[in-house]
């Protein structure tokens, strides 16, 4: 019997305010509504933020290699996370 890994996703939420949100999950619908809800389960940067809106998320595999294309996402600028959602900017580019 084997052992069937998860799949991570990466993801990119706005804010009301505009700003945008960088975070991996293996279930981004149910990651994206505990933001939305705004409790405990939420990130605290998106706290009060609302109303959100999940504008980008794509498999990208193991633990690891979400974490490694997270922090690399974090790092660029706004007008480079736009593209990405705008689908201007592919992440194998990355």
């Amino acid at each position: 019997m084997t052992e069937q890994k998860a799949v991570w996703s990466l993801y990119l939420i706005k804010t009301a305010q505009k700003k945008i949100y960088t975070g991996i999950s293996t279930d981004v619908r149910r990651r994206f509504q505990e933001h939305q809800d705004g409790g405990r389960l939420a990130a605290k940067s998106l706290r009060g933020k609302g109303p959100l809106s999940l504008e980008f998320y794509i498999k990208v595999g193991d633990r690891a290699e979400a974490s490694r294309l997270e922090y690399r996402i974090k790092k660029l600028a706004r007008s480079e996370k736009e593209k990405i959602i705008k689908g201007e900017l592919s992440i194998p580019d990355l």
